[in-house]
This record gives C-alpha cells, sequence and structure tokens, in this order.
C-alpha cells in the first residue's frame, strides 16, 4: 500500500494517457441528466467528481449507491458506471437497469462483467490497470470521469492542465506531504477521529473516513459545514479528549464558511482540545482536492503502522460478500 499511495503521479500521468488515447462514440442523443453509479473505492471518484463539476455543467447529476436507478433515468441519461473489478453486485445491478432504458452508458473498470458487457454492447468504456485495491486506484477514477464528460461535451474545464500541475507539485513535495501527515497521524493515536469540510468538498471528507475505516481500522465520522451548524456542533458539549476534530480547509473555500470555521473551534475547543487544520497548498479545485485525497491517504497509512494493523485486510467485507454469494 505504501508503493501504492507514493505512486498517486505516476497513476495519474497513466491515466492522463488513457484518457487521451481510448477511442470514444460521441452521443446521438441529446443528454439531460447524468448518473455516476459505483460502491466503495470505486464509487467515492463519482461524489468528488460530481462536486468538481457542480457548478460547470448544465445537467443535474446524481450519484447512486445502491440497487435502484432514480425513476427519471431513460435514454437521454447518461449512466457512468464504476466497478474497479468489474463484478460489483450493485453496480452491475443499475447497469442493467439503465440498459433496459435504453440508457447511455460509459463503464470505468478494470475487467469482470462490466468490461465483458461493455465490450458486447459496443458501449464506451475505460479500462485501468488490475489487481490492486480499488481503494488505491481513485487516480484513474477521477481523472477518467472528468474525461468522459468532456468526451460527451458536458464538460469545458481544462482539468487536464490542472492534474499535470498538481504532478508538478507532487513531484517536488512528496517528502513534505509525507512527513506532515506522520505529524498528524501521531496526534490521532488512540483517538476518534471526527472530520469536517465545507459541504463542495464532503467527498473528500467521506474519502478520509473510508480510508480510515479500510486501512487504519478505526471508526471515525464526518460532517459538513454549514450543515452541521444546525445540529451537530450543539453534540460537542459532550465532547472529550479521544475525540480529534480533522479540518480539511481550502483557501477557494466560501468567506462565510471560512468565518464559520473559526467560529466552530472556538465553540469546540473547550471539549475537545484536539483540533488539526489541513490545508491545500492554494490552486484550482481539482489540486486542491488531489492535495487532500493525497494528504488523507497518507494519514491513514501511518495510522495503520501505529496501530498494528494490517492496512491490506478487508476480512469483514469479503465475509459479507461471501455470504451474499449464498443467497
Amino acid at each position: 500500500m505504501r508503493e501504492l499511495i507514493s505512486n498517486l503521479g505516476i497513476q495519474l500521468r497513466e491515466a492522463l494517457e488513457i484518457g487521451r488515447k481510448t477511442e470514444f462514440t460521441r452521443s446521438t442523443r441529446p443528454i439531460k441528466n447524468i448518473v455516476i453509479c459505483g460502491m466503495g473505492g470505486s464509487g467515492i471518484g463519482g461524489t468528488i467528481v460530481s462536486e468538481l463539476v457542480q457548478h460547470e455543467l448544465n445537467v443535474p447529476v446524481v450519484v447512486v449507491k445502491n440497487y435502484n436507478m432514480p425513476s427519471f433515468v431513460n435514454q437521454h441519461t447518461l449512466v457512468l458506471a464504476n466497478s474497479y473489478s468489474g463484478n460489483t453486485e450493485e453496480t452491475l445491478n443499475l447497469i442493467q437497469q439503465a440498459r433496459e432504458v435504453d440508457s447511455q452508458i460509459c463503464v470505468i473498470t478494470s475487467g469482470g462483467n462490466a468490461r465483458e458487457m461493455a465490450q458486447r454492447n459496443n458501449w464506451n468504456h475505460y479500462v485501468i490497470p488490475a489487481g490492486n485495491p480499488p481503494r488505491s486506484m481513485l487516480a484513474y477514477s477521477i481523472t477518467l470521469q472528468l474525461f468522459v464528460l468532456k468526451r460527451y461535451e458536458l464538460l469545458d474545464i481544462d482539468f487536464e492542465a490542472s492534474i499535470e500541475r498538481f504532478v508538478d507539485y507532487w513531484s517536488e513535495n512528496e517528502s513534505t506531504i509525507q512527513n506532515e501527515a506522520e505529524e498528524v497521524a501521531n496526534q490521532l493515536v488512540g483517538k476518534t477521529p471526527v472530520i469536517y469540510s465545507t459541504a463542495p468538498n464532503e467527498g473528500i471528507a467521506v474519502r478520509l473516513r473510508q480510508q480510515l475505516n479500510e486501512n487504519s481500522k478505526m471508526l471515525c465520522w464526518h460532517a459538513v459545514i454549514p450543515e452541521m451548524n444546525h445540529n451537530e456542533l450543539v453534540g460537542w458539549t459532550s465532547g472529550n479528549e479521544d475525540i480529534a476534530v480533522l479540518l480539511l480547509r481550502n483557501h477557494s473555500d466560501f468567506e462565510r464558511n471560512q468565518m464559520r470555521i473559526e467560529i466552530n473551534k472556538e465553540i469546540i475547543q473547550p471539549f475537545s482540545p484536539n483540533i488539526y487544520e489541513i490545508w491545500s497548498p492554494e490552486s484550482t479545485r481539482v489540486e486542491e482536492t488531489l492535495f487532500h485525497i493525497h494528504f488523507g491517504d497518507w494519514i491513514s497509512y501511518f495510522l495503520s503502522e501505529r496501530n498494528g494493523v494490517d492496512i491490506m485486510a478487508i476480512e469483514a467485507i469479503d465475509h459479507l460478500k461471501s455470504e451474499l454469494e449464498k443467497m
């Protein structure tokens, strides 16, 4: 896992090459809405991309992480299906439903049934490297979903330049990122992390929560500002020193939310003094997002070491899948 996290820049470069070289068929029908589907390590990319493009697209985007498609899905819906293995039960079910109403389907996968279906039906699809944990392949997922939206002529931002700039930043600052992430991880040992971001960046908070769950074998929770100011903030009166707050911050966050965060810190501090702010470098939304993902991945890695757990093990998930296969 350490090597996979270390190779983020290499993965981003390879994802750009896959996106540029893969043949793609243009849509012959107008696209009036988009559904992005996927689960777990495959699905979080859809959440993040939907947030990155929410102010750039002229059609609505819905992220589905379940078995059933919304009733509006039809022949004018672009269904972007993400399944790293190609065999994710929920995602395959969604693909089948999309096929039944003649939706325009695009698949991102490393193989399995999803790839076979895409090839058999001549759907647009991107094939990414196989054989790794899905949570370690997020660079491909995010990059190629942005390519899908660009290829369908729905997105007009220069995300490729942003990714290339981040790769340059990563190559120059990787050792610093690792050292700072390790310092944060050391402060979280024996604590329950609470992760906060602003609402437009909830995907990066979810990603960090998932990485702490899978890599570090820790329970934690996340919430977003300003929504948590209307409920969860009151709950901090029962806070304690066993809880640690991680604030994921960007210079581009809305000014009123920046003010809210400062006030939140004042309110939380008497009940839990463990508050850590993680600021992304001032840059584009894509670059800020990639920074937070990478920094969080390193936190989860170092915490797995401090917790003495096998970072690759996911016995609980494997057991669940094996039990479902019996039914």
